[in-house]
């Protein structure tokens, strides 16, 4: 990576983590894992481990995704899907089949339709479970860190994501995120869901990171440590299990793991002041399971191998400098950045001899399966090792109830899932969130008298589960409902010159105001032009970035009159931005990352701990 795109930044951030800015958030007590009083014994737990065949031990660690809303009636096209993928027809086969100790929810998979189906989902795969083999109830898993990375949508809450909490902490202290992450923890609880892979731990230090951005509280790693503590309280005081991630720590990387295996070039040192304190904080906050990352740190591993597949960085530092003793699951092992150095028939035997104990989502499962059992029967993995393994996946599942509480009932559902006081305070730390960058002449808040009609451009990317459409459309109606009369002209992240000709013209027409929803703006994007075009016309500009918040950097000196961030374009987030817009709520956010200059990135525009008010 090059010095200059590297250097500023962690020097930087590495200043600021022992700086006033991290006070605001710090003070959280640690966790305690919510304890279930007649939950199995050890002794219980090692003669259950003892009965079990070696097939079904090795199945116990493999968590798996499966298509179909029911545990044993799906539609067709997923019965097809599972054949294809995974060689079953449902998840009662693949149960029967693989003896698997875990499964993983996506809506992709169509197993997220509705609070009520996903309870009828996770009860039919329980019922599967505790009838088949060594009857043992699944852990049924998630990828649900808000913002963003959604897979339960709507009617369930969402809530803001990670970059945002981290926004609204320097003025509202842990207390938000601990509070979305109880709502968030509850309302999985009563769909049977019992581990969410969240929070995130990793500390953002590169604005051209594309895997983890806006996923991370921030770039100061004594505040981002205090919000996962947070988080780590507020889910497992909810009864369900977590996973920080992505240890040893993503946040400072051009690459995806899931396209490629990126490679991390701190030092030793710069991984224990910068990566390194969330994980610590998790940790000593109590937390039930923590994710591997796909990546080389070099500096923590001289042979170069992906830390989930590494000794040194699994054993060596996770298990014995950092003193971790729960579960550590790997990423999905469909992503390349694992798959690069090795072949898929490999990685899941080595990740078990680097120190993983649960094997996420494998791309061929019959491959990874055999290919663990043939690695104990040949001498390579003994099956103690298995053994130790299962022995912390079985106290997960014992410490967060279900082997005495497996099932769940609608009544649950329906008294704890997208509840009014939970969607009210979705709001009201939404309301906490959203920052203000530049106000030049005081253009925000817009007013009724002067700014009554709105034209709403901008991006409109995929919407995450469960929003109710198009950021540009969600911003429109949310202003419209505040007393403006908006109208909506999506124009892509890439807007073409017809498109923007249409904009410029849809402003001249008649428009008081133009908010233009941004996203990932480079040096080179069309979405600069459109700022640009619409500044020239002398109707007011407002530019919104509905993603990371490095977008400002591109569009200062366009003729834009004021900038906001609002971390993610879910419902929550793009209404409560329009709250601010409107001046139903005055700003309070603050950035949790710098903001480099654009035209010299070894120096700040806005530092940490920026933002305006009004």
């Amino acid at each position: 990576m090059p010095e200059h795109l590297t250097s500023p930044s962690r020097r930087s951030l590495l200043a600021a983590s022992a700086a006033a800015v991290a006070v605001a958030v710090t003070g959280a007590a640690p966790a305690m894992a919510a304890e279930v009083a007649d939950r199995p014994s050890t002794d219980r737990l090692r003669r259950l481990i003892a009965a079990m065949t070696l097939e079904e031990k090795v199945g116990q660690l493999f968590v798996m995704r499966v298509y179909g809303h029911t545990a044993t009636d799906p539609d067709q096209a997923d019965v097809d899907a599972n054949m294809k993928e995974i060689g079953v027809r449902d998840a009662a086969e693949l149960i029967e089949k693989y003896h698997v100790g875990g499964i993983i929810y996506f809506a992709w998979a169509h197993n997220t339709r509705d609070p009520h189906q996903i309870a009828d989902l996770s009860n039919g795969i329980q019922r599967e479970g505790l009838r088949r083999g060594p009857r043992i109830p699944l852990l049924i898993s998630v990828d649900q860190e808000h913002g963003i990375v959604a897979r339960v949508g709507k009617p369930a809450t969402l809530l803001p994501g990670a970059m945002a909490l981290g926004a609204g902490a320097f003025r509202r202290g842990t207390a938000d995120a601990r509070e979305a992450a109880r709502i968030a923890g509850a309302e999985l609880l009563a769909m049977g869901i019992r581990q969410n892979y969240a929070p995130d731990a990793d500390v953002n230090v590169d604005p051209a990171n594309p895997v983890i951005g806006v996923r991370s509280f921030g770039s100061v790693p004594k505040s981002v440590a205090a919000l996962v503590a947070a988080q780590v309280g507020g889910y497992q005081g909810a009864g369900i299990a977590t996973a920080a991630k992505h240890f040893p720590g993503h946040g400072d990387t051009k690459d995806d793991s899931h396209n490629q295996l990126p490679y991390i070039d701190h030092t030793r040192e710069e991984w224990q002041a910068l990566d390194a304190p969330p994980f610590r904080a998790a940790i000593a906050a109590g937390i039930d399971s923590i994710m591997t990352a796909h990546i080389v740190v070099p500096a923590l591993d001289p042979a170069e191998d992906p830390a989930t597949l590494s000794r040194p960085i699994l054993t060596g530092i996770l298990r014995e400098e950092l003193g971790y003793r729960g579960v550590v699951v790997t990423d999905s092992l469909g992503m390349e950045g694992v798959r690069t150095k090795y072949g898929d028939d490999r990685v899941p035997v080595l990740a078990l001899k680097a120190g993983c104990d649960q094997l996420l989502n494998p791309p061929n499962l019959d491959l990874a399966w055999r290919a663990v059992l043939a690695a104990v029967r040949g001498g390579e993995l003994t099956e103690a090792r298995l053994d130790e393994s299962i022995l912390r996946i079985l106290q997960l599942k014992a410490r967060r109830g279900l082997f005495d509480r497996p099932y769940v009932t609608h009544r649950e559902v329906d008294r704890t899932v997208g509840t009014r006081a939970h969607l009210a305070a979705a709001d009201r730390i939404a309301d906490g969130t959203t920052t203000l960058l530049g106000n030049e002449g005081g253009l925000l808040p817009l007013s009724r008298r002067r700014h009554k009609r709105v034209l709403v451009v901008g991006v409109d990317p995929a919407s995450p589960s469960g929003t109710t459409g198009p950021p540009t459309t969600v911003l429109a109606t949310a202003l419209t409902s505040l007393g403006l009369t908006a109208t909506a002209l999506p124009t892509g992240s890439a807007p073409t010159a017809a498109k923007i000709a249409e904009a410029v013209a849809a402003a001249r027409a008649g428009a008081d105001a133009v908010l233009v929803a941004t996203r990932n703006v480079t040096a080179s994007s069309p979405q600069r032009t459109l700022v640009a075009e619409l500044a020239r016309t002398g109707v007011p500009v407002v530019t919104l970035a509905i993603h990371n918040p490095y977008d400002v950097a591109q569009l200062t000196g366009l003729g834009a009159g004021a900038h906001l961030a609002a971390y993610s374009w879910t419902d929550v987030e793009m209404q409560a931005a329009a709250r601010a817009v409107a001046g139903k709520i005055r700003p309070q956010g603050r950035l949790p990352v710098p903001v480099q200059r654009a035209d010299d990135p070894a120096k700040e525009l806005y530092p940490v701990g920026y933002g305006l008010r009004y």
